[in-house]
């Protein structure tokens, strides 16, 4: 069995990328109706540039039964195009741990995700049905994208930790819960200094960066702050910037390419004069 984290090196090193494409279709703003199709466009648009896709469950969970429909057929259209691709299912679930067995059972045994971001709250023994899958990566939410992020994750904890906020308190559990080598940890672009932090207290283990594109995250600052030692270990995820880049039918597809190169070369920039080079 490989290990996630030797995967997911293998799949930034296939094509030479830290990219993450969100696939989150909406349709008052799809330039075509049918969700499978307008997918499979924008993959393979897209195949050669990214490390991951990242399907947005409640995107599809929203379209009923024919959006399951097309999650499905969307995966096997990455797994036949894109081999080399990891696929995230961004669910975000958690829950007790007798709820996340079947959870974390439908997420990998269901769908067939390479890895799935979980929310923590319930604490680390909820999350050991997602671990048990040792050779499947697991992001759990740590400083969100959102702005009214901070209303609870940068409280200051009052017992023994000395005064440290509560993200920062799950991205220290989180290293300490990663045991099995599969966690990684979700940091929105939007707050760099936060990424900065938690990559000190998380070295060695993935993060997972959205909120570059629609939501102006600095992304400069984020690949900087974000960068570890060793392997980069970041994945940075763009969705509306790179799946909506035109609405047009005749180019949507084009457009998509073009925003996922620029943004791809601008990840790449920074990562070159922080003196990184792709094996």
């Amino acid at each position: 069995m490989t290990s996630f984290y030797a995967r997911f090196r293998e799949a930034t090193e296939a094509n030479r990328s830290l990219l993450c494409v969100g696939l989150d279709p909406d349709l008052d703003l799809m330039a075509l109706p049918d969700v499978t199709v307008f997918n499979a466009a924008i993959v393979d648009a897209t195949k050669d540039l990214v490390c991951a896709y990242k399907p947005n469950l409640s995107f599809y969970e929203a379209l009923g039964i024919d959006g399951f429909r097309a999650l499905e057929r969307t995966i096997g259209h990455i797994r036949a195009e894109a081999p080399q691709v990891l696929i995230i299912g961004d669910a975000k679930r958690g829950d007790i741990t007798s709820s996340n067995r079947k959870y974390a059972a439908a997420l990998f045994d269901v769908w067939g995700f390479d890895a799935a971001t979980v929310n923590a709250y319930a604490g680390g023994e909820s999350l050991e049905p997602f671990l048990g899958y040792r050779d499947r990566g697991v992001f759990v939410l740590c400083r969100s994208s959102n702005e009214g992020a901070g209303e609870l994750q940068d409280l200051a904890l009052a017992d023994a930790s000395g005064g440290r906020t509560l993200y920062e308190q799950v991205a220290l559990r989180a290293a300490q819960w990663n045991t099995a080598g599969n966690l990684g940890l979700v940091v929105g672009a939007t707050y760099p200094q936060e990424l900065a932090r938690v990559r000190e207290l998380a070295p060695g283990m993935p993060i997972l960066v959205p909120g570059v594109g629609a939501q102006s995250g600095q992304l400069e600052t984020s690949v900087s702050s974000g960068l570890d030692s060793d392997h980069p270990n970041l994945l940075i995820s763009s969705s509306r910037g790179i799946t909506y880049a035109s609405r047009r039918p005749q180019d949507f597809g084009d457009a998509a390419r073009e925003a996922a190169l620029r943004l791809k070369e601008r990840i790449d920039h920074v990562l070159s004069l922080e003196g990184r080079t792709w094996s």
